[in-house]
């Protein structure tokens, strides 16, 4: 037989392998683990955030997956969106960046996290203390209110009223900073915490004993200048910094939150006595009979028993027109029951469903980390102790050579290069774009495993695929039966029927459903063995059946030559051809033909345009091969090629320097999509070969690469702006706050400035990420 025709035996023992596990395991305890792998104990909450805690194919879900009430959130996975190996039960922050943590995966029902709550509450509160202080030292030098007021009474009320802003509203980075000097991971919050630090602390000595201070620094009155209003301003700066990177980041799991919410909360089940009952979905058991009405969510995945219903999968494949459904037809949760009605037997439940599949793959690759990242994540490793010793430099240059009170000016040049240097925004610039990326691909039905396969797929510039099932339909039908001499059509049909239906590939099932049609009686087969590629052997009725392609039978003995001139005329029509042997002698052959998907020319046309070179590869013979490559307009074609040979040609076109995507959907193509630099997977496919993709089209069609490709250049188009955007700022950034334009203009930065650039630079990273959302995927 072809090697089509082995592209996939019966494999319903696969196992599925579990999912990746982070690094060093998982900590279910609240512990961390750290990238170099060593485990930390669990991150500590804030004060105030404990006041608010009161389809096959892909990789199973583990239970902390699993959908939880959103008011037990102690029992939610929560980890770090850039250190995705961070995991922990509970809300908290990341010992190693000091971002809030998130939901592994979010839930339908979930609303504002703790975090923004909280960071909320303190930038509200922080801000009403902060506006009288503000007033006082800014506000008093215009209204001659210091003068009133006497210096030392402003400074002591300043104190009051800033204090509870630093050391409350602002307390969480206190307590991020003083984490990331413990694990030696120093962040953006160990120079927010080190800059307000520095100047709440003078403030305060200031205030409270000014006496210490030399002369040159106090006024008329005795007292000394502060920075109260410095500090405050900061730290309400930095909060609003937050929670616009809170809300933002909520906003990026609103994929995952809409395929959560295509599933349904309730279901009726059909029990045993034909009576109905409204059940919840979680209780759903496999074998349950479930009865599913019009208009009505379709609950588990499963398979039709009685009835009948057209039904929208759109969610699944992209397609609008919705799909007749009968009895035996396949259902997957999510999916809408349009018309009719039907009962369903539930198969997959719980997060065995293609839907919790796909929205744990979804956030999985939201998680995962890009090559482009590593860049950021070395210069963000020596770039804070960098801007540490600028600022200890910038203070001493100012003590030493600036103009009086040096003092003062010291500690404020100082204060703003280490506030406006906060790397927060060149932490952001990748991992938001990812996230955002992936979440738009999952809506238009393409999957990402993980981020590095979409960073991969921009430069792709060779495209390998699988014909049956890839470049076809999949649903082959018998076209043509040949028999030889001494034997019927109907013995070569029955025959060959009777040993492929223990096989599931789709050439198996168009002999079996054309036998079935010709109402052809099968008898059971023993001594059945497939070889992989090559064909399937049995006994029926005590015969050896032997079928396969002409070479697999003369392996057996058996001579096809006297078939040969017929069996290349189907060939020619682009049929597949299986020859087959009974008692030795040949029976005769039949011929396959796998119509081309619609959506197949238009892709391979967008492709090409793209600059892609299309390479075909397939198991049928030179002829068959090459007349689809022709109606397709492929020009490279590689015919006859084994399950083990597809990797071996993936591997040679990568040896010449090529950046090759395969596509597939059988179990032989498993080795190719894992060979190449990405491996894209049809979703209407087998299990292993969306297990050994980077890429899952759940459209199943080629128009699912081009959108893929779309959008691995707009998120890698996305993270390079915001990569610049971040360098950019903080290059020109430092040299500004350090004092660089004072000697010729005069100008100094404010550290509440530069605070106030560092919340921007951050919301601006964000708001050029979610502009991926109106990316145009066709």
């Amino acid at each position: 037989m072809q090697n089509s025709l082995g592209d996939a035996r019966d494999h319903t023992d696969h196992q599925h392998p579990a999912a990746p596990a982070v690094a060093g395991g998982e900590h279910p305890h609240g512990q961390h683990v750290m990238p170099d792998g060593t485990v930390m104990e669990g991150a500590r909450h804030e004060p105030a955030a404990h006041e608010h805690h009161g389809h096959s194919g892909h990789a199973h879900v583990p239970a902390s997956a699993k959908p939880v009430a959103q008011s037990d959130q102690s029992q939610v996975e929560y980890t770090c969106p850039m250190h995705p190996q961070v995991r922990q039960m509970g809300p908290g922050y990341c010992p190693i960046c000091g971002m809030a943590l998130e939901p592994v995966l979010a839930t339908a029902e979930q609303g504002e996290s703790p975090e923004l709550r909280d960071m909320t509450r303190r930038f509200w509160l922080g801000t009403a203390l902060t506006v009288p202080v503000f007033a006082l030292e800014m506000g008093g030098h215009l209204t001659n209110l210091n003068h009133l007021l006497g210096q030392q009474w402003s400074n002591g009320i300043q104190l009051l009223l800033g204090t509870p802003v630093v050391l409350w509203a602002g307390w969480p980075f206190f307590v991020r900073a003083l984490a990331s000097v413990k694990n030696r991971s120093l962040n953006m919050f160990s120079l927010i915490a080190l800059g307000t630090g520095a100047a709440w602390l003078y403030s305060i000595v200031g205030t409270a004993a000014p006496q210490l201070f030399p002369a040159g620094l106090r006024l008329a009155d005795g007292a000394v200048p502060i920075y109260f209003e410095a500090a405050a301003v900061i730290t309400v700066l930095v909060l609003l910094g937050q929670v616009l990177e809170l809300r933002a980041r909520e906003k990026t799991s609103g994929a995952i939150k809409a395929l959560l919410g295509l599933a349904p909360k309730t279901t009726v089940k059909v029990n045993a006595d034909g009576s109905d009952e409204t059940v919840p979905v979680d209780a759903i058991q496999e074998g349950d009979l479930l009865r599913v009405r019009p208009g009505e969510k379709v609950p588990v995945d499963g398979e039709l028993t009685e009835g009948k219903g057209n039904v929208d999968e759109s969610m699944v494949t992209g397609e609008p027109v919705p799909v007749a459904k009968s009895i035996g037809s396949k259902v997957t949760a999510g999916t809408l029951n349009q018309t009719g009605g039907f009962v369903m037997r539930a198969e997959k439940v719980g997060a065995d469903t293609l839907l919790s599949q796909i929205v744990h793959m979804v956030a999985a690759a939201q998680r995962s980390r890009a090559p482009i990242q590593r860049m950021a994540d070395q210069v963000a490793g020596w770039f804070v102790p960098a801007v540490i010793v600028v600022a200890v430099l910038t203070f001493v240059v100012w003590l030493f050579w600036g103009p009086s009170p040096a003092f003062s000016y010291a500690l404020i040049t100082a204060v703003a290069v280490l506030i406006i240097a906060c790397p927060c925004a060149l932490g952001l610039a990748t991992p938001m774009s990812i996230m955002v990326g992936v979440g738009k691909g999952a809506q238009h039905g393409v999957l990402i495993r993980d981020a590095e396969a979409l960073e991969r797929m921009e430069k792709v510039d060779t495209l390998v695929l699988d014909k049956t099932g890839t470049l076809t339909e999949g649903r082959p039908k018998v076209v043509h039966i040949e028999p030889a001499n001494g034997f019927s059509k109907e013995d070569v049909l029955q025959k060959l029927a009777s040993v492929e239906r223990a096989s599931e590939h789709p050439l198996a099932l168009a002999i079996v459903n054309d036998a079935l049609e010709r109402k052809l009686a099968l008898t059971a087969v023993t001594d059945f063995d497939s070889p992989v590629g090559k064909g399937v052997v049995g006994s029926v009725e005590d015969v050896q059946v032997v079928s396969g392609s002409g070479k697999f039978l003369a392996e057996n003995g058996i001579d096809v030559s006297i078939l040969n001139t017929s069996a290349e005329v189907q060939r020619s029509k682009a049929a597949t051809v299986i020859f087959v042997g009974a008692g030795g002698k040949l029976a005769g052959f039949v011929a396959i033909a796998d119509p081309i998907k619609a959506t197949t020319p238009p892709a391979l046309q967008a492709l090409k345009a793209a600059g892609i070179r299309i390479v075909m590869l397939t198991g049928d013979g030179k002829t068959t091969a090459e007349a689809v490559g022709r109606q397709l307009g492929i020009d490279e074609v590689v015919a006859e090629v084994f399950p083990e040979d597809k990797a071996a040609v993936v591997k040679r076109m990568r040896d010449e320097g090529r950046v090759v995507a395969m596509g597939g959907d059988g179990v032989n193509d498993a080795p190719g999509l894992s060979s190449a630099d990405v491996g894209v997977a049809m979703g209407t496919g087998t299990d292993v070969a969306m297990e050994s993709a980077g890429i899952t089209l759940l459209g199943g069609d080629l128009m699912g690469i081009v959108r893929a490709r779309t959008l691995s250049r707009g998120v890698m188009r996305n993270i390079r702006q915001n990569l610049f955007l971040s360098f950019a700022y903080n290059v020109a950034g430092i040299p500004l706050a350090a004092g660089v334009l004072y000697p010729f203009f005069g100008l100094l930065l404010s550290p509440v400035v530069a605070a106030a650039a560092m919340a921007l630079s951050s919301v601006s990273v964000i708001g050029n990420s979610l502009r991926l959302r109106t990316v145009k995927m066709d």
